[in-house]
């Protein structure tokens, strides 16, 4: 089975499960990078990766990795880290920063181009795009940024230049969407820093039927992040 080429004017993408087993969940070749065409991927749980030298390759795996409420897992060390550290946690305050600098940590696959940097920073500017930021003083020392669908956030890619600074911000965008009500964060495929801290893998048909259920959720990401430019010192 091959993967489906879409227009690449008005791309209608197929089934998810017909995405192919080898490799990693490739279900379509083509289209394009349109706001339109990334907010109905995500929603089907659909995610374009590809480098720079490829064409548009959009992948659904199976089984998907993601992070559940409550199974978000605070180490001693990282509890420890939280209550020490001076860095601040601030949204939405640097997106296209985080995005270049997740590009410069992922140099040998090249994946995160000018032409997905300038498609996500259109995600961002009409509020479905986020990014959150771990700052030492002025400095940008840490981040991530993904994909809002309702009550599910998909995460993209993340960097750090300070240690622990991308586990403190996973694990807070964690607790703050959680708390809020989010269903679930996607975190597409299995890596060991991942796992440390909570995430797991599910089969694919379970991941559609938990992003069925809470993509039309209300949740105000504004809301949410609104106090998050704090110190953690006192945690």
């Amino acid at each position: 089975m091959a993967a489906e080429l879409l227009d690449p004017v008005k791309p209608v993408f197929p089934d998810p499960d017909q995405a192919m087993a080898y490799p990693d969940g490739l279900l379509a070749v083509g289209g394009n990078l349109q706001p339109d065409t990334l907010r109905a991927a995500y929603r089907q749980g659909i995610f374009p990766w590809f480098d720079r030298n490829s064409p548009i390759c959009w992948w659904s795996p199976d089984p998907r990795e993601v992070m559940l409420p409550g199974q978000q897992h605070w180490s001693r060390s990282m509890r420890r880290f939280r209550r020490n550290s001076s860095l601040r946690i601030a949204s939405n305050r640097a997106f296209e920063a985080v995005m270049r600098y997740c590009s410069r940590a992922d140099q040998e696959s090249a994946w995160i181009t000018e032409e997905m940097i300038e498609a996500y920073l259109a995600l961002h500017r009409i509020g479905l795009a986020h990014s959150l930021e771990a700052w030492d003083g002025e400095v940008l020392v840490g981040g991530l940024y993904g994909v809002q669908v309702g009550g599910v956030f998909c995460g993209e890619s993340m960097f750090q230049k300070h240690t622990n600074a991308s586990k403190l911000v996973l694990l807070t965008l964690a607790d703050s969407l959680f708390s809020a009500g989010c269903k679930m964060i996607d975190c597409q495929f299995a890596t060991e820093h991942l796992r440390s801290l909570g995430s797991r893998s599910i089969a694919r048909t379970d991941y559609l039927r938990l992003l069925a259920q809470a993509r039309n959720n209300p949740l105000n990401w504004n809301e949410v992040f609104a106090d998050t430019m704090q110190s953690h010192s006192n945690v």
